[in-house]
Parts: structure tokens; C-alpha cells; sequence
């Protein structure tokens, strides 16, 4: 593997990725189409970061626009591609579900459509642990049924795991899909609870506390995620000659090089914890404001990860507290606060 095409590299996910891929001397194109949805000028500062490297170079245009994705992986032609871009946001889904259906599947369907010409070696697309819906057996595994997603945006994340099996399928195309769980950490969206809170813990503002606090979720260090994707690259999903091939609680597709695996911490943590790691770390008590549980809000999360050790033997381990004050860190040398 000496070139990578990653999707989204000027978003949270991608822009570790990409930096982690770099620091081990891979020639990484990043494809971004650095929309509006959240502070442009924190997508910029990601990419001048990674254009420091000399084995990062960017195209910035919208993954709807086949022709540009195709000419983009012809003229880089990538060993592997992984798909990070998409149009993220639970509650924003409710407000612009066309965003979704134009990014997240269409686009989808661009990047799918250039890995199959392309014959990449390992196609890698992000989903989320959103699909797992009103699922209430806990901890989440690969092989559980995830047919009632909550969001549209969670709807067109398992629309890609369907598209991406066909093509699997069809094409002989190796295609691994991640299902990630609350990803946070440096240079995390300004969207996600922990930048929230600690910005308006910081400038004297409540915070909002869904559900009255009684939620929880398998919150993931980025940098742990993302040598998760790492390693699965290495991984490759083969089709397998029958059923009696795949292992127990293998993910793997009995007619397809197609394989679904969960990110996670493996620990589902209160959303009070959180809170209170944060107040810790600033050394501020938040002014709380208990609200009801948002609509397409799902009550707990929370990952197996034990295919992800048995394919990589890598486990994601970065205690919370840990976590947390490496993003307070972060978020005041940035901010300057």
C-alpha cells in the first residue's frame, strides 16, 4: 500500500486519519468538499496541517459530482480508498434530509462506482453505530439484525452497507464498512456534546442535558479510531468457498469480500460522567439544563469489539477522563482560552 485516497480529510475522522497515514510515509490524496455545515475555517486549519506533508496533496469539490471523483481516483490511481466523507449529524438529518440522500448516497455511489473501475485492492466506508436504531440487546455486535435506524441519516449510512454488498458481490470488490461509536477528541466538530459543553461551560452559558442526563454512550478517542481503520486496511475481506469458512461472530459475508466491523471503546459510559469529567478538567461546575429526549435520539450505545481484535488484535482503550483532558488541552490552545 503506498497510495490512499481518503474522503473527508478536511472533517474530524479523515483529518486524523490522513495524518496518521502520512506519519507512516504514505502518499495520501484527500477529497473534501469542505461545506459550511459547521466553521469552515476549522476544516481549512485541518488541511493546512496535513498540506504540510509532501505526501499530502487535496482536491476540494462535492462527491455528487461523479465526473470530478472519477478524474480525481484515474489520476491518483489509489491502492486503497477510504470513504469517510459524508454528511453528518443526527439532529441536523431531521432538519435537511436531502443533504443526506445527495452526500451520502449518491456520493457513496460515485466513490463505489470509481473503486470498481479502479479494481482498488480495499475499498473502506464509514457507518455508524447509528444503525443499530431501537436495538436494545447490548453490546451492539456485527451480526444482530440493525433494521430499524431512528434518523435518516442513520437510514442512508445502512443504505451503504446494502449498496456496498452488491458491489462486494457483483464486482469481487473487497469492501469493509466501520460502524463508529461517539467519536471525540482534538480538532472534533463543533457539533458533538464534549466541544459543546466545554465551550459554553467556558463562556458562563447552561448546557443542554438531554433526556435529564439518563443516556449513555460508548464514547471512542479519535486516535484510537483511527488506528482501527488503519489496521483494518491490512485486513482484507476474501469471499468466502462456504459458509463453514467464516468464523463465529465473523461479520463476513457468506457471498461476498464484504465485512462490517464495530469501533468502539467496548465501555458505555453515563452522559453525567461526561459532564463531569469535563467540570473536572475546567475546573468549573456547568450550569445544567435537563431537557427531554430529542426526537431520533437513541437511549444507549455500546460496542463489541471483538471482531476488530481478532482481525487486527487491536482494541480501542483510552480511559474517558484520559480523553477528555487531551481535548480540554487541544480546545484551549486552539481557542487560546
Amino acid at each position: 500500500m503506498t497510495r490512499v485516497l481518503v474522503t473527508g480529510t478536511a472533517g474530524f475522522i479523515g483529518f486524523h486519519l490522513a495524518k496518521l497515514l502520512l506519519d507512516e510515509g504514505v502518499s495520501v490524496h484527500g477529497f473534501d468538499a469542505i461545506t459550511d455545515y459547521y466553521d469552515v475555517t476549522l476544516k481549512q486549519r485541518r488541511h493546512q496541517v496535513l498540506l504540510q506533508s509532501p505526501n499530502f496533496a487535496a482536491t476540494e469539490a462535492m462527491l455528487e459530482d461523479a465526473d470530478k471523483v472519477m478524474e480525481v481516483c484515474r489520476s491518483f490511481n489509489p491502492d486503497v480508498i477510504v470513504h469517510l466523507a459524508a454528511q453528518a449529524g443526527v439532529r441536523y438529518s431531521l432538519e435537511n434530509p436531502r443533504a443526506y440522500l445527495e452526500s451520502n448516497v449518491i456520493g457513496t455511489f460515485n466513490v463505489m462506482e470509481a473503486a470498481r473501475e479502479l479494481g482498488v485492492k480495499h475499498l473502506l466506508m464509514a457507518s455508524t453505530s447509528s444503525v443499530y436504531g431501537a436495538n436494545e440487546e447490548m453490546p451492539f455486535t456485527e451480526t444482530e439484525k440493525a433494521d430499524t435506524p431512528l434518523t435518516f441519516y442513520a437510514a442512508t449510512k445502512k443504505a451503504n452497507e446494502a449498496m456496498g454488498h452488491t458491489y462486494a458481490h457483483l464486482w469481487n470488490l473487497p469492501i469493509t464498512m466501520f460502524r463508529f461509536f461517539t467519536v471525540y477528541g482534538p480538532w472534533m466538530r463543533p457539533d458533538l456534546a464534549p466541544f459543546k459543553f466545554t465551550k459554553a461551560i467556558l463562556e458562563g452559558r447552561p448546557i443542554d442535558i438531554y433526556n435529564h442526563g439518563d443516556m449513555y454512550r460508548d464514547f471512542t478517542y479519535v486516535e484510537d479510531l483511527v488506528r482501527g481503520v488503519r489496521l483494518l486496511i491490512d485486513a482484507v475481506p476474501e469471499r468466502p468457498a462456504s459458509r463453514d469458512e467464516i468464523a463465529e461472530g465473523d461479520s463476513l459475508s457468506p457471498v461476498a469480500p464484504f465485512r462490517v466491523v464495530n469501533i468502539g471503546n467496548s465501555t458505555s459510559v453515563r452522559l453525567m460522567d461526561l459532564v463531569e469529567a469535563i467540570e473536572d478538567e475546567l475546573g468549573t461546575k456547568a450550569e445544567r439544563n435537563f431537557m427531554d429526549m430529542q426526537k431520533g435520539d437513541v437511549y444507549a450505545t455500546w460496542a463489541d469489539a471483538s471482531l476488530l481484535q481478532s482481525l487486527t488484535g487491536y482494541k480501542p482503550r483510552t480511559d474517558l477522563r484520559e480523553g477528555i483532558a487531551r481535548f480540554v488541552a487541544w480546545y484551549r490552545d486552539y481557542y487560546d482560552v
